[in-house]
């Protein structure tokens, strides 16, 4: 091991470890605790600064508590909601070119690695579904596509803006444009989406619409209820402000799932990914010098701001010894049940429980 290295090493024991191991710790136990552990900054949110009621449960979001810098609780379900609400300026630069440009991404070998993971759910998918065609909402670059291709399975896919003469699986619709396949749809998967909804309730409803009898939901997305969300605050890279609207909390949203018809299958964490390296990155933020983890892995035309070489590799270093502490931690948390990432596969029943809400 290089003297860098080793430097770094002692670095992150003494600035990242306690963090990882000390603040990614014990959790308030009672509802009153947890109210007061998350509802930290005192100021009242501005009523104006976002929609009426909670686009969850549909609750008056007039006593949301503020949560962090950007983020406020609905007091009905407990998923939180990022306040102010983005206008279509703002969401417009979030989502421009420089988030996903034609070059790809990431350095190195990143691109590779997302599409190998992205595809890998389609063995998943495949295994747990009825007959009949998959709908992938929020479907990218069209990874899980063609996984989901290579088996055989019919499927198409949902993007933003996609280029649907390049690719005719793809389709530049919402959920509520699209007819159901006939004989209803045997999955439909919502992979890191259902948190960029400004609408997710009503997504699920549409899920029910499409799918057959017998149909499975598959749905990953951050945990706002997770150590590592208590742990690094504001500075937690899946609040991802403000392309995610809506934070989930694991109850939040099977009591959802299950209010609309679903039968909740599955859960975990460490599947729905993402968990390993939003702890490598809140572990990095806190050494001194060490610039944005994101920024430093993704191509110069992908990144928010600039970085200098010599920053970039500093970084990298840092990363690469906290690494295990990371992994540790990830693992520690998603064994408790707090894991960073919500996994669920959830069947359709038929026997939806709620009253809808408006839109």
């Amino acid at each position: 091991m290089s003297r860098t290295l080793r430097e770094t090493v002692r670095s992150v024991a003494r600035v990242a470890a306690p963090a990882a191991l000390t603040r990614i710790g014990p959790v308030p136990t009672s509802s009153q605790q947890v109210a007061d552990a998350v509802a930290r900054p005192a100021s009242a949110p501005d009523r104006s600064a976002g929609p009426a009621a909670c686009p969850w449960c549909g609750a008056s979001t007039v006593d949301a508590v503020p949560t962090g810098t950007r983020r406020v609780r609905c007091t009905s379900c407990g998923v939180q909601l990022t306040w102010p609400w983005p206008d279509a300026a703002e969401l417009d630069h979030a989502y421009a070119d420089w988030y996903r440009p034609e070059g790809g991404r990431f350095s190195g070998p990143g691109d590779a690695i997302l599409r190998i993971t992205r595809g890998s759910t389609a063995w998943t998918v495949d295994r747990i579904a009825p007959d009949g065609v998959v709908i992938d909402v929020g479907a990218g670059d069209g990874h899980l596509l063609d996984a989901l291709h290579r088996r055989g399975r019919d499927a198409i896919g949902l993007e933003r803006d996609a280029d649907t003469t390049a690719r005719p699986d793809l389709r530049d619709d919402a959920l509520d444009e699209l007819e159901r396949p006939d004989g209803g749809a045997a999955a439909v998967v919502l992979w890191h989406v259902i948190e960029h909804l400004p609408e997710p309730r009503i997504a699920i409803r549409e899920a029910v619409r499409l799918l057959k009898p017998g149909g499975v939901l598959v749905l990953a997305c951050p945990n706002a209820d997770s150590r590592q969300a208590r742990s690094f605050g504001d500075r937690w890279l899946a609040w991802d402000q403000p392309r995610h609207l809506v934070h989930f909390t694991p109850a939040a949203l099977e009591e959802g799932l299950r209010a609309e018809g679903f039968a909740v299958r599955t859960r975990g964490h460490l599947r729905a990914g993402q968990s390993v390296f939003c702890a490598l990155h809140g572990l990095v933020g806190r050494v001194p010098g060490a610039g944005d983890l994101y920024d430093a892995i993704r191509q110069p035309d992908a990144r928010q701001a600039p970085l200098s070489g010599a920053r970039r590799a500093w970084t990298a270093a840092v990363a690469a010894a906290v690494l295990p502490v990371a992994a540790l931690a990830a693992a520690g948390e998603a064994l408790e049940g707090r894991g960073a990432s919500i996994y669920l596969e959830a069947v359709r029943t038929d026997t939806p429980t709620s009253e809808p809400h408006g839109r």
